[in-house]
C-alpha cells in the first residue's frame, strides 16, 4: 500500500470508529445514530456536498474535481442485524438482539478511509462520490436511494462496492463478470378458515392441512443445486404458525412464511407465478380464504465487465492478491440495482479462513481489511479521476 494513504494514527482512529459502531448497531430504517455518525466523520474530511436523509438515513459526500469527467461512487452499508451478539471481545454490542454481524461497521470504516483521503487529494476530475446507503439488509434501501429526488443530481457514471467474505484468505479478492448474487424475496402467506369449539371441529374449517401441503409442496418447486446452473431455483420454508396457543380452539387461521430464490430476476418470475398457482389451486380446493404480501424483495445483482477490469486494474495497483470462488452467490445484495444507472461491480475481499460466518452471532469485522480496502478503492479512484 502507498505510504500516503493511511498513517498509522488514521488506521488506529478507523480501527476505533469503528469498533464504537459495532457496539452500537441500528437495525434497517433505523440508522440515525450511524448516520449523525457518519456526517460528523465525513465533514472534517471537507466535502464539497455532504448530503444526509437519503433514501431515510442514507449519507452521501461528494469530491469534486477541478474540470469535468466521470462521477465515480464507492457504496458501503449503514446498518446491522435483528441478531443476538454472543462474541466477547470488548466492542461487542450493548444494543440486546441486535449485531453488525455481516461487516456494515467495517464496510463503513473503509469508505470513511477514503472520505480521510479525499479531503486531502481531490479528484484531477470528475468527482467522487461516497454513499452510505440504510437498510440493506432487508432490500429496501438501493430503491429507497434511487426514489430519492436529492440523489439524481448524483447520478455516477461506474459504482464499486465490496463485500467482506469469511473463508476467503484475509486481504484476497474475487470479482467476476455476469452474475454476483441471486435474487430473492420473502412471502408471507395468511390462511383464513374458521375457528370452531375443538370439541366440535367439523363446524369449523381448519386452514391445517393446506399448511402442512403446503410446507411439503412449495420447496418441490426448487429446481437445480446450484445458482451456477442457468435454471436455479429454491424455496425455503422460514416459519409456520397455526391457530391460537388454545386447547379449547380449532383453529382458523395459519400463516406461512417463505423465501424464494432465483439465479436471475426473469426466474424469480416465473418462480413466483408457480408458486402462487400452487397456494391458490390448494386454497381453492379446500374452501380457504389466502392473501400474500412480499417483503425483502432483493433483484439479482449483476457485475458489468467494465466495472470488473476496473476493480481488477486496482487489485493490481494495490498488491491486493485474488483467488476464487464459485459465482454467483445464493445470498442476495440490493447493490444491484444501481446497475440500472450505470456499470457497477461488487468485489468480496476475503475475511479469513477462520473468520465466523456472515450473520453468525460470534462474528466480526477483522480490522486487517481496512487498510487493504481503502487501499483498493483509492487505486480504483486514481485510475479514473486522477
Amino acid at each position: 500500500m502507498r505510504a500516503d494513504i493511511l498513517d498509522p494514527q488514521a488506521l488506529e482512529a478507523l480501527t476505533a470508529w469503528r469498533r464504537a459502531r459495532h457496539a452500537a448497531p441500528e437495525l434497517s430504517g433505523h440508522e440515525v445514530e450511524t448516520a449523525r455518525q457518519v456526517c460528523a466523520a465525513l465533514q472534517e474530511t471537507r466535502p464539497d456536498t455532504l448530503l444526509s436523509g437519503l433514501g431515510g438515513n442514507g449519507v452521501a459526500a461528494v469530491y469534486e474535481g477541478a474540470v469535468p469527467g466521470p462521477s465515480v461512487m464507492i457504496r458501503c452499508e449503514l446498518d446491522g442485524l435483528p441478531i443476538a451478539e454472543i462474541g466477547t471481545h470488548p466492542h461487542r454490542s450493548t444494543v440486546p438482539g441486535q449485531g453488525h454481524l455481516c461487516g456494515h461497521d467495517g464496510h463503513m470504516a473503509i469508505v470513511l478511509g477514503v472520505a480521510r483521503w479525499l479531503g486531502m487529494h481531490r479528484p484531477a476530475r470528475g468527482r467522487a462520490i461516497l454513499l452510505f446507503q440504510p437498510a440493506e439488509e432487508d432490500g429496501s434501501g438501493a430503491a429507497a436511494v434511487l426514489a430519492d429526488p436529492k440523489f439524481a443530481p448524483l447520478r455516477p457514471d461506474l459504482a464499486l462496492a465490496l463485500h467482506n467474505y469469511p473463508g476467503l484468505p484475509l486481504g484476497a479478492a474475487v470479482v467476476r463478470d455476469g452474475v454476483a448474487h441471486c435474487a430473492s424475496r420473502g412471502m408471507k402467506i395468511v390462511l383464513e378458515g374458521r375457528t370452531a369449539h375443538a370439541a366440535q371441529p367439523d363446524l369449523g374449517l381448519s386452514p391445517g392441512p393446506v399448511l402442512a401441503r403446503l410446507i411439503e409442496r412449495l420447496p418441490g418447486l426448487s429446481q437445480g443445486h446450484s445458482p451456477e446452473e442457468e435454471v436455479f431455483a429454491l424455496v425455503t420454508v422460514t416459519h409456520a404458525s397455526l391457530g391460537a396457543p388454545s386447547f379449547g380452539i380449532a383453529p382458523g387461521r395459519a400463516e406461512l412464511w417463505v423465501t424464494l430464490r432465483t439465479r436471475t430476476d426473469a426466474g424469480m418470475q416465473q418462480l413466483t407465478e408457480a408458486v402462487e398457482e400452487l397456494i391458490a389451486a390448494e386454497v381453492t380446493a379446500a374452501g380457504l380464504r389466502a392473501q400474500h404480501e412480499w417483503h425483502d424483495v432483493f433483484r439479482h445483482c449483476e457485475n458489468a465487465p467494465e466495472a470488473v477490469a476496473v476493480f481488477t486494474r486496482a487489485m493490481q495497483a494495490a498488491g491486493i492478491p485474488a483467488t476464487d470462488l464459485d459465482l454467483p452467490m445464493r445470498a442476495s445484495e440490493d447493490f444491484g440495482r444501481f446497475s440500472d444507472l450505470c456499470p457497477a461491480a461488487m468485489l468480496l475481499l476475503g475475511a479469513g479462513e477462520e473468520c465466523a460466518p456472515l450473520h453468525a452471532p460470534d462474528y466480526d469485522f477483522p480490522d486487517a481489511l481496512i487498510e487493504p480496502g481503502v487501499a483498493l478503492f483509492t487505486a480504483a479512484l486514481r485510475a479514473q479521476l486522477f
